[in-house]
């Protein structure tokens, strides 16, 4: 490897877009890695661009770091990773990122009638939820696709609560018909 190869962090900031912060905060994860110099100063393989556009593109579907951890210490050490690796890697997310992408088709489908916000307001949630039953299921959003339960999305690549997969999301109304929370 020749000393081109390698990136300092503030190459590898500017390349990747990522803060140099959160390049050592990555490394201490260990999602990348990095060698050292004689005097200790971090020196990055060029491949791990690859491994922070992954993280970037994955945590802005919604996967968590744990998940991308997990991914990442499948693929080799020694080489860059083939398109073949990552191949591998997205077969076995499909199904997470189809039921992220039905969940987000359902809430687009019925955002203009109720959400699930648990407020028995509307006609329609007096129907579909008498005497507010859907909150005996829990906090939160219950009548949401459980992928959308789940906090906010943290658009730096931080860390997301895995949903719940309980089954509480349906509703006989609709995509989402009503939580728990207040009456009111």
């Amino acid at each position: 490897m020749l000393p081109t190869d390698l990136l300092t962090v503030g190459e590898l900031s500017q390349r990747s877009g990522f803060a140099p912060s959160a390049l050592r905060f990555y490394e201490r994860q260990g999602l990348i890695g990095a060698t050292r110099t004689a005097g200790g100063q971090r020196r990055y393989e060029r491949h791990v661009l690859r491994r922070l556009a992954f993280i970037r593109a994955a945590t802005a579907v919604g996967l968590s770091l744990d998940e991308v951890a997990q991914a990442l210490a499948s693929l080799p050490d020694s080489r860059t990773p083939t398109k073949a690796d990552w191949t591998a890697i997205s077969r076995r997310w499909r199904t997470r990122l189809d039921e992220e992408i039905a969940a987000m088709e359902a809430l687009r489908d019925g955002l203009d009638s109720c959400i699930g916000c648990g407020c028995l307001s509307l006609r329609r949630c007096r129907i579909s939820n008498p005497a507010d039953r859907i909150g005996a299921l829990g906090p939160g959003a219950r009548a949401l696709p459980a992928a959308l339960r789940g906090a906010g999305r943290m658009h730096h690549g931080g860390h997301r609560p895995q949903p719940d997969h309980d089954g509480a999301g349906s509703c006989p109304t609709g995509p989402a018909a009503g939580e728990a929370g207040s009456v009111g």
